[in-house]
């Protein structure tokens, strides 16, 4: 799967897992911020739903809290961790 139709598909399913429903895939930039004031504003809670849809959907599993919040910065970061894994795991 090339990088922007993983993007696409991840910004459908961020939708989908977090029940977004006034978020459209065009509202999310994939390198803007998923957390904090200047993002999405997801919390604590979001982030545990989007580790759930990774390993559901992905089968790609986060153990290092610190490595969470680096992946879950933007759609772009969580679409280069989903590369990065399956291609170790090809």
């Amino acid at each position: 799967m090339q990088k922007e139709q993983l993007i696409n598909s991840l910004k459908e399913k961020v939708i989908a897992a977090l029940n977004l429903p006034d978020v459209s895939a065009d509202d999310l930039q994939s390198d803007s911020p998923l957390f904090g004031e200047d993002g999405l504003g997801l919390d604590s809670v979001d982030a545990l739903e989007l580790v759930v849809m990774l390993e559901k959907e992905y089968e790609i599993f986060i153990d290092d809290k610190v490595e969470v919040k680096k992946v879950f910065f933007s759609i772009d970061s969580i679409a280069d961790f989903i590369i990065a894994n399956k291609n170790q795991n090809a």
